[in-house]
């Protein structure tokens, strides 16, 4: 299976703040890790008063790092991608130190209801505590000192996932929506693969010219990426609908058989993407399976 054109060069510089385009600094908290590549991304937008988007995880080195680029000036917004503990946790200190408010598209949900007896293996991993102060719509516009910003609702990775274009730039800080390091994870319930695939219709039919992700660098033709991301995920989607119809039953043999050159720590966010893929074709009929899509069900061709 063909991947899109996946760029893992890409230098942290923990500690520091770096200019990525006009009015625009990058933080990367030192967070690294194999879900998180070298940390995640803050990015502090404006030149007087401003906004930074995603303050990232709860870490007193990133938290010095970040006041240092701030330097003093206002901050009036803070925007929040989506709310995973690499994400959205800084926000509420960030918000007591400046008096900014929080802008995202809503506080943490599942993508579904959980099944009877079935537990969210991401629940550790989410900040249930956050509640933005401007619930955004789609399209919804938050203007600032200087800049504006269009909300874009871009569930899938999660279900409150939202990115953000910088009105009038081509840009657009994408999250874990799109990255230019590797996939996002779909990991149900906190995510949906029919979700996700929508939101890359929904930015395929933009004309942006840059995304800034969460993590890693930036995604500099996002166009063809966003469509060779899609490409990539059907083609995920035939092999998983393959291996059913050549009789495995279960998603581990389809994970031994799909990632057998994957990095064996990521085997479990395979597994989840591979029941993300299989809650969508089962949907679709494509995939029958007994009861609710689960990691431990079994699968047999529609």
């Amino acid at each position: 299976m063909s991947d899109p054109n996946f760029v893992r060069d890409f230098d942290p510089a923990h500690g520091q703040s770096v200019p990525v385009a006009e009015a625009i600094v990058r933080v990367t908290a030192n967070n690294s890790g194999p879900m998180t590549f070298h940390g995640t991304n803050s990015y502090i937008l404006g030149r007087d008063t401003l906004a930074v988007i995603d303050p990232g995880p709860i870490d007193e080195a990133h938290w010095a790092t970040l006041l240092a680029a701030i330097g003093g000036r206002p901050v009036s917004h803070i925007f929040v991608t989506h709310t995973h503990r690499d994400h959205s946790p800084l926000a509420a200190r960030l918000k007591a130190e400046t008096g900014a408010v929080t802008v995202a598209e809503g506080p943490h949900r599942a993508a579904r209801q959980l099944h009877v007896g079935e537990i969210n293996p991401l629940a550790e991993s989410s900040d249930m505590d956050f509640r933005p102060d401007i619930a955004a719509a789609h399209g919804q516009m938050i203007d600032g000192d200087g800049w504006r910003i269009e909300v874009l609702h871009t569930p899938g990775h999660t279900a409150n996932h939202a990115a953000f274009a910088l009105d009038g730039s081509g840009i657009v800080f994408s999250g874990d929506h799109v990255m230019a390091w590797a996939t996002s994870i779909i990991a149900p319930p906190d995510g949906a693969m029919s979700d996700y695939m929508a939101s890359l219709d929904m930015l395929a039919q933009r004309r942006d010219t840059m995304y800034f992700p969460g993590h890693g660098g930036p995604v500099n033709d996002p166009l063809p990426f966003v469509r060779a991301l899609k490409t990539h995920r059907r083609l995920r989607e035939r092999a998983i609908i393959e291996r059913v119809n050549q009789g495995d039953r279960r998603i581990a043999e389809i994970v031994a058989a799909m990632y057998r050159d994957t990095d064996p720590r990521l085997h479990g966010a395979a597994a989840l993407s591979v029941l993300a893929h299989l809650e969508d074709l089962v949907g679709r009929g494509q995939i029958v399976t007994d009861g609710p899509p689960a990691l431990a069900g079994e699968y047999r061709p529609g």
